[in-house]
């Protein structure tokens, strides 16, 4: 297919952080490129310069001649005087389009974008419909190449998966920059991460998020083989200079010279391939009541709409919520009155003695963007006090991946999931019993998203969680309850039961196997459940089985070629099939390992 863009070598840095040098992609008619990589990395800062808002420090971007270019940021800005339908107007005003046309185009636009009412301002929209409202804007202008960054932050779960949709059925070449697992198995064709962690600062692959991660994978595992080589190479080098020949002949002087090249590859590959993650630990306060809040027929309003009524809603220790429903039906409204910052219309909520509830808000409002990153995560003095002890500032934000030359940094020049790094680390600092998480993924990197899962499966007290994060909500909740924003709310087992609900409930019908749990009461405790694992766990768990089989089947294969007469009178090849016999049986040992090693990690809770 013809090329659509492509940067050769670019480079861009700011001071003395490089984000990336020498970059070079491409992106063809109908591509589907999903781009991950770590905070920080120059993901948005890449997409910048492909839609020619910033330019690069060295390199050369370049577009065919006549491709229409879409390119819609993390953060729109709209008029919020202005409805919905004059902003998607306004981005098709310079298109020589008749009248008739243009109206066909907007209305078009804006329906399959979901607006019942195009005169709705948009400063009354939520985050997730001003997202639908951002990726119409550029859709009208029909761009033959659309870049998005980060278009699933604040969408629902309806959004994300009426953008899946969408995108698999446009005519056109796409960008996207997500760490959502699922959306990218989902909507990307091609994968890209950008890292230093690779030769090059990126590393394609050819398919979906699951085989993006089998590549890494197998990528990662010819990184450690090569460094335990060159490593194994340099401590030769070494032992020969300090033998110290005593003739300083060229032949040695050019072995010293390639011994110091290898010593700094072996330094740079290292520098390379160290990658730390981020430490989140949530600190739980040890309470055993059994009880932590209950809710007994709640019953809230705004603006002359019921949210939802008669809700029963039990809090204890290891219950975990996952809260889900379309933007707007009171989700975090909800985390309000369990909170207690807002009081219920009806109904009445009994919070254990002395409760201590830590908020994760999905604005983030509480952190001032002009002061320093030192003064965010250690508001006083040099140190933060961590589980009863004292650790430095610097030390702490090590924890969470920043630099000490970030330290003086105002807030708000950190990348979107720096920012909400740092919502994090103040919030593990706050003792809990419960933890109220108002889409708490939004911008962190696949990376800190799975240090999150892990560090919330573990926390010992009660959560409810607002993600639009399937896999985090499948992995973590215990239990999901549904709000339809009018009045209704309902119980489920798992995500995927109220997926299947609300496909029955499309269709007018009941879900067709009769699980969904009775309406507004709260399940009753279930047995303990098996941990689920991550994802790259998950889909090794899946295939072990089946290379389990293979592997035996290959060891009976040497076992019964031993037997043949033809090989046992063959010296030579006998000791060639006993090789190749011990290489399997240690391959099978390794599997079964393997296997119950993530048979642990699913352990009941």
């Amino acid at each position: 297919m013809a090329v659509l863009l492509t940067c050769h070598e670019i480079g861009k840095a700011y001071g003395a952080h490089t984000l990336f040098e020498k970059l070079s992609l491409s992106i063809h008619e109908g591509d589907r490129l999903g781009v991950i990589g770590p905070n920080g990395s120059g993901k948005s800062t890449l997409m910048e310069i492909l839609a020619g808002v910033k330019e690069p420090d060295s390199g050369a971007v370049s577009l065919r001649q006549g491709t229409r270019l879409g390119y819609v940021p993390q953060v729109s800005a709209f008029d919020p005087e202005k409805t919905a339908e004059e902003m998607v107007r306004e981005s098709i005003a310079a298109l020589p389009l008749e009248e008739g046309e243009r109206a066909a185009r907007v209305a078009i636009t804006l329906g399959k974008a979901g607006f019942d009412d195009a005169s709705v301002k948009t400063g009354s929209l939520s985050g997730g419909w001003e997202k639908r409202l951002a990726i119409a804007a550029e859709l009208i202008k029909e761009p033959d190449l659309l870049l998005l960054d980060e278009p699933t932050n604040h969408l629902d779960l309806e959004g994300i998966l009426w953008l899946e949709k969408l995108l698999a059925g446009a005519r056109l070449a796409c960008l996207v920059i997500s760490h959502d697992r699922y959306f990218l198995e989902n909507a990307a064709r091609r994968m890209a991460e950008i890292s230093h962690l690779y030769p090059d600062g990126i590393l394609y692959v050819e398919g979906n998020y699951t085989r993006f991660l089998e590549k890494k994978e197998e990528f990662l595992e010819a990184q450690a083989r090569y460094r335990e080589a060159l490593a194994n190479r340099v401590r030769r080098e070494l032992e020969w200079l300090r033998r110290g020949p005593k003739a300083r002949t060229t032949k040695s002087r050019a072995r010293s010279d390639a011994a110091e090249s290898l010593i700094q590859e072996l330094a740079e590959t290292r520098a390379r391939t160290d990658t730390p993650a981020a430490a989140i630990d949530f600190t739980a306060s040890q309470r055993k009541t059994k009880h932590l809040l209950v809710a007994r027929n709640l019953e809230k309003q705004m603006g002359g709409r019921t949210l939802f009524r008669g809700l029963n809603l039990l809090l204890s220790p290891g219950r975990r919520i996952g809260l889900v429903g379309p933007n707007g039906s009171g989700k975090t409204t909800l985390l309000n009155v369990l909170m207690g910052e807002w009081g219920p219309d009806a109904g009445r909520i009994e919070r254990a003695d002395l409760l201590r509830v830590v908020y994760f808000e999905q604005r983030r409002e509480q952190i001032v963007p002009e002061i320093s990153l030192r003064r965010a995560l250690c508001p006083e003095g040099d140190s933060v006090i961590y589980r009863g002890r004292p650790i430095h500032v610097a030390a702490w934000a090590k924890r969470f991946l920043f630099r000490a030359e970030q330290l003086e940094m105002p807030v708000g020049s950190l990348s979107g999931g720096e920012r909400a790094r740092v919502f994090i680390a103040r919030l593990m600092l706050q003792p809990a019993d419960v933890l109220l998480l108002d889409e708490p993924t939004n911008d962190l990197d696949i990376p800190t998203l799975e240090t999150l899962e892990e560090s919330l499966l573990d926390f010992p007290g009660a959560l409810v969680l607002v993600t639009h994060d399937r896999y985090m909500l499948d992995r973590v909740s215990t239990v999901v309850l549904g709000l339809d924003g009018e009045g209704g709310a309902e119980w489920y087992a798992d995500y995927s039961q109220w997926e299947q609900a609300q496909t029955e409930r499309r269709r007018g019908a009941r879900p067709a196997d009769g699980r969904m749990v009775a309406r507004t009461e709260p399940p009753a405790e279930r047995p303990a459940r098996r941990k689920k694992l991550s994802y790259l766990d998950q889909i090794e768990w899946d295939q072990m089985e089946e290379r389990i089989l293979e592997a035996e089947a290959e060891l009976e294969t040497h076992r019964r070629e031993l037997e043949d007469p033809a090989v046992a009178s063959n010296a030579a090849r006998v000791h060639e099939v006993y090789g190749q016999l011990q290489a399997v049986q240690k391959r099978v040992d390794e599997l079964y390992a393997r296997w119950a090693e993530l048979e642990a990690k699913l352990s009941p809770e």
